[in-house]
This record gives structure tokens, C-alpha cells and sequence, in this order.
């Protein structure tokens, strides 16, 4: 055997995958040239680690979109939310204030409607009716959800609807003592005392309950009143501050005044009743005098004191025959010499036809003449 021939078991072959690669063309044998050869793709370790780096820088800055876009979505929502309670509290406290006052409608209406001369039961039944109501309101009231910011706004709103629940009830215990001549005058002072109530309660929901619910809407951004905006109810449950004078609601319930006490003045006293008009109408003593069919009449009246004394409440009531459609005005003072006007609206207009229309002026202590006290006008409704 030659030093130069191989032993065929001990011949390196070269990796079979190697031997099996056509080589390229100008490419360098195996074992030549100097140093090892680059990595596939020709890309050196400096490239894959800043490509690593942009991809890193890339997926941070991805990833703090995110957070923000998480974050403003958060906070919208939260905004939004809170827009809703406030709109959902203003919805519901502007529907009870609607309803409140409709229902002190109803009340005013039934104490000056007359009624109470003829049935003071009913009278009073209907009265409890609306104080009811009332009280049903009053725990409406305490059950709304009520937004954080708006917790004030809500104690002046229960208190508001506590005094109309409290005024109607306390009135409705004095309408028959009101209604009955011996125990009138206490009765109409303490009805005109718990209108005070009742006006109190416009006071605390209008000037102080609804400034907040509007200021804390506005300073979310959300528009009150006109077309698009949140509604608000601004009217009166007390309709007229005369409710709070006794004078004024012993007229309106057709009950007798509260008179000064004390001796009578010496001198002359009375009154004389001048005339009376409807609108722009002059009622006659001996020509029928038209009036609107199907609406009750507000009477202006003219009275004058021809006495020598300052008279108090003095009483002017009105009755059209064979109806039991009555009405009452009060003229709180009158001098002598001195002529008054004085309203009296009637409980109702009867059917289409023509009736006497009495007015009279009522008997003032120490009055002994009461011929020119009354008149009685023809009027036709149709």
C-alpha cells in the first residue's frame, strides 16, 4: 500500500448538505480567504439590534395611544354620565314643580269658587283631596336621586314641598270654623297666617332650589329653557299675595270679614253703592245688559262712604237669581266722602238667558239706613 493512499474507512467526507450545494460562481473555495463568513441574509448584529430597538420604540408609543385613548374614553364617559344625572334630577324636579303647582290651582280654585256657602262638607272634602296629593308630592320629592353637586338645591326643594303639604293641611282644618259666623275671624287670620307658608314655599324653590339646578347645568354645558333646553317651571303656587291678607280670603270664601273690635264711633255710617260694569259693559237698573255666554263674570263695582266714619271691611256680595251662582268683594278701608272700587267674581255663569243680578253692600256696625245699598241690574247671558 502507498504512503499516499487513504483507508476508506477512515476518509473524512464532507456534511452531506454541503457536498450537495452547487457552488456559487466567484465564490471562494472552502478554507478560503480569511475570517468566518457573515450571517444569511448579510445583516450584521448592529442592524438586528437597532431594528429591535424601532420595533420597541414602536410597540411603547402604540401602547401610550392606547393608555391615553382608555384614559380620554374613561373620562368621557364619566362626563357623560354625569350630564345624565343632572338632566335626569332637572327632568324630574321640574315634572313635580309642574304638578305641584297645578295642584295648588285646583286648591285656589276651590276656595274661591264659592262652594263653601252652599256644601262646606264638600268644600272640605275637595280640599283634602289636593292635600293628599300634596303630601304624596312632598315624598316624591324625597325620593329623587340627587346628583352629588346638587345635594342643597335638593334640602331647599323638600322644604319648599313640605310647606305646601303643611300650609294646604293646616287650611283645610280651619275652612269650616272659617265658614260659620261665631268662629269666622280667628279662622280667616290663621288661613291668611298659613298662606305665608305657602308663599314661602315659591320663595324657597324659586330663589333658592332652581339658581343651583340652572348654575350647576350651565356649568356643565347644558343650555336651560327656550327650545332645546332644560325645561324650568317658574310659576307661582301662591297666585296672588292678597292671599295672605284675611280680608282678601274672606272674600274669596264668601265668609264673614273680621271686623275691628271695640265701641262704635259716633256719627254717621254707611255706604251707597254707586254702580257696576262687567268688562267694558255698564250695568243698568231697566235695560238688560249682555253678557258672554258660558264664562263667569268679574263684576267692578263703585262704592262710596257717605258716612262721617272710617269704616273696615266692608263687604260687597253679588247673587243672580235662581242660580246659586254668588261672589263676594272686600274693600279693606273706606273714608268718608271718599268712592271705591271693589271686584267681585262670581262662582259661575248660568245657562243662556236673562236673570237679576243683585249687588249689595253690607250693613257696617252703627249703619241704620240701607235703602241705597243694594241695586238690581237685568242681564241676559247668550
Amino acid at each position: 500500500m502507498s504512503f499516499f493512499d487513504e483507508d476508506e474507512e477512515t476518509r473524512v467526507r464532507p456534511p452531506a448538505a454541503e457536498s450537495r450545494r452547487p457552488r456559487r460562481s466567484g465564490s471562494r473555495p472552502p478554507g478560503g480567504g480569511s475570517g468566518s463568513r457573515p450571517p444569511r441574509g448579510g445583516r450584521s448584529p448592529a442592524a438586528d439590534e437597532r431594528s429591535i430597538r424601532t420595533r420597541q420604540a414602536v410597540a411603547i408609543g402604540a401602547l401610550i395611544v392606547i393608555v391615553i385613548l382608555i384614559v380620554v374614553g374613561i373620562h368621557g364617559c364619566a362626563v357623560s354620565s354625569g350630564n345624565n344625572a343632572l338632566k335626569s334630577y332637572s327632568d324630574s324636579v321640574d315634572r313635580l314643580i309642574v304638578a305641584s303647582n297645578q295642584n295648588g290651582q285646583r286648591f285656589f280654585r276651590l276656595l274661591s269658587g264659592g262652594s263653601g256657602t252652599t256644601n262646606p262638607t264638600n268644600l272640605v272634602s275637595q280640599v283634602d283631596a289636593t292635600r293628599i296629593t300634596a303630601d304624596n308630592q312632598f315624598k316624591q320629592a324625597q325620593g329623587l336621586s340627587t346628583p352629588s353637586q346638587l345635594s342643597q338645591a335638593q334640602q331647599y326643594l323638600v322644604s319648599a314641598m313640605r310647606f305646601r303639604r303643611d300650609g294646604i293641611t293646616n287650611i283645610a282644618t280651619q275652612l269650616q270654623p272659617a265658614l260659620q259666623n261665631s268662629t269666622s275671624t280667628a279662622a280667616v287670620n290663621t288661613i291668611a297666617a298659613e298662606m305665608a307658608r305657602l308663599y314661602a314655599s315659591d320663595v324657597l324653590y324659586k330663589d333658592y332650589s332652581l339658581p343651583l339646578i340652572e348654575g350647576a347645568l350651565q356649568n356643565a354645558g347644558i343650555s336651560v329653557g327656550g327650545t332645546n333646553g332644560e325645561p324650568v317651571d317658574t310659576v307661582q303656587f301662591v297666585p296672588s299675595l292678597q292671599w295672605l291678607t284675611p280680608s282678601f280670603v274672606s272674600a274669596q270664601l264668601h265668609a264673614t270679614a273680621p271686623s275691628s273690635t271695640g265701641p262704635v264711633a259716633p256719627g254717621v255710617h254707611g255706604h251707597e253703592l254707586d254702580g257696576c260694569s262687567v268688562g267694558s259693559s255698564t250695568l243698568s237698573t231697566t235695560t238688560a245688559t249682555t253678557l258672554p255666554a258660558g264664562a263667569a263674570p268679574t263684576l267692578t263695582c263703585q262704592v262710596t262712604n257717605d258716612g262721617q266714619n272710617t269704616e273696615h271691611n266692608v263687604i260687597v256680595k253679588g247673587s243672580i237669581g235662581g242660580t246659586s251662582i254668588v261672589g263676594q268683594g272686600i274693600i279693606p278701608e273706606t273714608q268718608a266722602g271718599q268712592q271705591y272700587n271693589v271686584n267681585i267674581s262670581l262662582s259661575g255663569a248660568p245657562p243662556n238667558g236673562t236673570y237679576s243680578l243683585t249687588v249689595t253692600v253690607e250693613r257696617v256696625p252703627g249703619e241704620t239706613t240701607v235703602t241705597h245699598n243694594t241695586k238690581i241690574f237685568p242681564v241676559t247671558f247668550g
